[in-house]
């Protein structure tokens, strides 16, 4: 829906050889500020401006930075092959191919700066957001929930047996830490299907450097992982079934926390489904990259009150954790320290790291 055409080149811009086609029905689109956006590129027009706006592509052929994140745009939001988005635009199918891999790598320049850890007031009010998701105070020691979705991929030529998940089909995993509104605060994405949750935040960056949380705060996770205090502070509900009213109070004030990462996941799949639910017909080298840049989108949707209404996410590791070790202990003593504040609210809630254990 593009058209490139042949124009007199000024010597002073030897590389400008193509102008816009306002007639196109996409652009159309696009140029209509009133018009809906969503329907056909999965985000808003403030959305996709910002995107614009954050990117600085380099552009070596002529097209124009809004047209090179159209066409990326189109390719996700339809997971549709080259050839379409090539009648789509009516450019040449390689340089659609071209297009969606500079503005991916593009996007993936920019993961760090949407993608990040809060800091200072910020981690402030991501605890106090958890203790209103909650409804107990004792959790505004929490900034974060972490969990694990699968994403499915085209069986890869090599070892395809590694990537054959519990639910019977291929895929790669995305492991995410949100904050209290749904916002990715870190991914990690690539590991195989087959591979327990657990063991993919045993190997994940933010596991092995001990980055996040900072001291005396916590993240929370489902029964599939271990109950940490080290190298990272990671609290899971109790086990079921539960010993005293207690721990039942504690694991339902818990639920309500940690489920904003799963409609975090809802709300990816729901605007990217085409990518979550069905394999995208590419390398499958390049679906965590794919991956990675729906997640940045996500949060700068986010960021721009781009809200869509995430479906009932269940993809989760209901696999029973790996055998306890003493740093499981001591999560676990630490965990007590939470449940006992949540039916006490009225006790002041210890440090996470206040007492020593040995």
């Amino acid at each position: 829906m593009v058209v490139a055409k042949e124009m007199n080149i000024p010597a002073d811009n030897p590389t400008s050889y193509c102008h816009l086609n306002r007639a196109v029905p996409i652009l159309q689109l696009y140029f209509n500020e009133a018009a809906d956006h969503r329907a056909h590129l999965r985000l808003s027009l403030p959305s996709i401006m910002s995107l614009i706006g954050a990117l600085r592509l380099e552009s070596d052929h002529g097209w124009e930075r809004d047209i090179e994140v159209l066409v990326f745009l189109y390719w996700l939001a339809h997971a549709a092959s080259y050839r379409v988005v090539s009648q789509t635009f009516d450019i040449p199918k390689s340089s659609v191919h071209d297009i969606v891999h500079r503005v991916s790598q593009a996007i993936m320049g920019i993961l760090r700066r949407v993608i990040c850890f809060p800091t200072g007031d910020d981690l402030e009010a991501v605890g106090a957001g958890f203790a209103q998701l909650a409804g107990s105070p004792a959790f505004s020691r929490a900034v974060g929930a972490i969990d694990g979705c699968q994403v499915l991929i085209k069986p890869p030529a090599n070892d395809s047996h590694f990537y054959y998940n519990r639910k019977l089909f291929h895929s790669i995993q995305l492991q995410a830490i949100t904050d209290h509104r749904g916002k990715f605060l870190d991914v990690f994405v690539g590991y195989p299907g087959s591979v327990h949750d657990a063991r993919v935040l045993r190997n994940s960056p933010v596991f092995t450097g001990s980055l996040y949380p900072p001291p005396g705060k916590c993240i929370l996770g489902d029964g599939g992982y271990l109950c940490l205090s080290a190298p990272i502070c990671l609290i899971t509900p109790h086990r079921e079934p539960v010993q005293n009213p207690v721990q039942a109070r504690f694991n339902n004030k818990h639920s309500r926390a940690r489920n904003i990462v799963k409609r975090a996941f809802g709300m990816l799949k729901t605007r990217w489904r085409s990518i979550f639910f069905k394999a995208l017909e590419v390398n499958p080298a390049f679906v965590p990259e794919v991956v990675a840049c729906c997640a940045v989108l996500h949060n700068l949707a986010l960021l721009n009150g781009d809200i869509v209404e995430a479906e009932n996410e269940e993809d989760h590791d209901d696999r029973p954790p790996e055998p306890h070790n003493l740093e499981a202990r001591v999560g676990e003593d630490v965990r007590d320290n939470l449940a006992a504040a949540v039916s006490a609210p009225n006790i002041r809630v210890p440090a996470l790291h206040e007492h020593d254990y040995l």
